[in-house]
């Protein structure tokens, strides 16, 4: 007997239901290894940033940078404690600590305070831990919990190393320092080696009006899911997402953090640690 005429065809409603389900398989797939493999896959970042103005004698000068820790349910202590160690590792002459070491410190998180600090209390470096505050943290609890394990914590303040006989200044800014004025007020009277700690990106233009030379900024966890084809849809908004840039003569480098916020998720987006060498803007470059 000869086979029914549509023996071994696919209707169009089979055909549509199973690349539904090819497709819903896939993107679940692709989910389930964002949570359980990319988001614990931390990375230590190195990169050489070229800096306006900056004195010879501060060139290769090593910068550990540190940011968007979020301890909470999402983010354990293993995790905390991994980035420490891989920043301990690189022996860097100062550490930077970017900002949001909470989810939300003031609210029922208020409990992973203590935590985060206790996390990040092995840091140390020749010339200092500083630290800045980002949305997520209150204005009381985590400075205190920063400053108590001898961080020194930049809230729109400035304040001025001296290595190998030069000063280098440190600008921190709160998250919510928006206003040109006021930044310029914190930076005023600083040397030609300033470096702007600003948790978003978003200060970039006033950066750039000012003329600081770097600034360092978290808070964008690199878009966090970055689509093929698509990028970071979540963090378009920013002049930079991750890595570095410029805008005019002010260079700025974005990191993509450590823990993750809202979705314990990261897609083709791993955490990050980073080490950023100085170097002087020369003629060739």
């Amino acid at each position: 007997m000869p086979p029914p005429p549509n023996a071994g065809r696919f209707t169009r409603r089979e055909l549509l239901q199973g690349l539904a389900a090819g497709a819903v398989g896939t993107v679940v797939g692709t989910l389930d290894h964002g949570y359980v493999y990319q988001r614990g896959d931390l990375r230590v970042t190195r990169e050489t940033i070229r800096v306006s103005g900056l004195a010879g004698a501060l060139s290769g000068l090593r910068l550990g940078f540190l940011s968007d820790l979020h301890r909470s349910e999402m983010v354990s202590h293993e995790m905390a404690d991994a980035a420490v160690r891989l920043l301990l590792a690189e022996n860097t002459d100062l550490i930077i600590l970017g900002g949001d070491y909470v989810t939300f410190g003031g609210g029922r998180n208020r409990r992973y305070v203590g935590p985060a600090a206790d996390a990040l209390a092995p840091l140390s470096a020749p010339h200092g831990v500083f630290a800045i505050l980002g949305n997520h943290d209150d204005d009381r609890d985590m400075p205190a919990a920063l400053s108590a394990k001898g961080f020194t914590v930049l809230r729109d303040s400035r304040t001025r190393l001296i290595i190998k006989g030069v000063p280098l200044d440190l600008a921190g800014i709160r998250f919510w320092t928006r206003r040109i004025t006021d930044i310029a007020s914190v930076v005023r009277g600083a040397s030609t080696n300033l470096i702007l700690l600003a948790h978003t990106p978003s200060r970039l233009p006033e950066a750039a009006s000012l003329d600081i030379p770097l600034m360092l900024s978290g808070h964008t966890h690199g878009g966090q899911i970055v689509l093929p084809g698509l990028g970071a849809i979540a963090a378009r908004e920013f002049p930079v997402v991750a890595g570095s840039g410029r805008r005019e003569g002010t260079a700025v480098f974005v990191t993509r953090g450590v823990g993750t916020v809202y979705v314990p998720i990261r897609l083709n987006c791993p955490p990050e640690v980073a080490v950023i060498t100085l170097e002087p803007v020369t003629l060739a470059s």
